[in-house]
């Protein structure tokens, strides 16, 4: 059975406190699943802030890349005949499209970071600074879909190797071997007596 859920304004999933009473749990049960549930909300909020900062970053810029471009064109138009202004216009040409490999390489940076932010919180990662600096940032990449690449295997793989980076949850049905008893029938008298001869 699904569970209901309604959207707020962010698109975030909102559990409903009236199914969860529905199903006759008690008011402390449906307390703890609340507040998992809005832990698990701040955390997707906390990964969307992420993303409105790369917009803001993306629209700077595309206006500083829009600004340039007008103003080699501008130069161009002024600047036909004249070798001096041929040449400053070279060199600012050079410049602008240095700036916007530049430019380029550090928005496609940031969405690359964040693209590992979130794929790192989905998978319940306790600690995102130890765990990027064990991933092989070499293989990571994003496709041409901006889909990340190379890291869901690496993470399968420390998930094997060092599962306590991962925040798994409880585990249900945990039976440690021992907690029965001692398995010993002897009394303790019998010990004594036997250390004894």
């Amino acid at each position: 059975m699904a569970v209901p859920r309604k959207s707020n304004e962010r698109g975030f999933l909102i559990m409903k406190r009236e199914f969860l009473k529905g199903l006759n749990l008690d008011d402390k049960v449906i307390d703890q699943i609340m507040s998992a549930n809005g832990t698990d909300i701040e955390n997707t909020k906390k990964s969307f802030g992420d993303v409105d900062s790369i917009k803001q970053e993306n629209e700077s810029l595309k206006t500083q890349m829009s600004e340039r471009d007008k103003d080699i064109k501008s130069l161009s138009k002024q600047v036909k005949d004249n070798e001096d202004l041929s040449g400053q216009l070279k060199t600012w040409q050079d410049k602008y499209k240095d700036d916007t490999d530049n430019l380029n390489a550090q928005l496609s940076e940031t969405k690359l970071n964040g693209a590992l932010d979130n794929a790192l919180n989905s998978a319940n990662v306790r600690n995102t600074k130890a765990v990027r600096g064990l991933l092989n940032m070499d293989t990571i990449k994003l496709n041409d879909k901006g889909e990340l690449e190379g890291v869901n295997d690496q993470l399968d793989s420390l998930k094997k190797t060092d599962s306590y980076l991962f925040d798994e949850g409880n585990k249900q049905g945990y039976k440690p071997a021992g907690g029965q008893g001692p398995v010993d029938k002897n009394s303790v008298q019998d010990l004594v007596n036997a250390f004894k001869q």
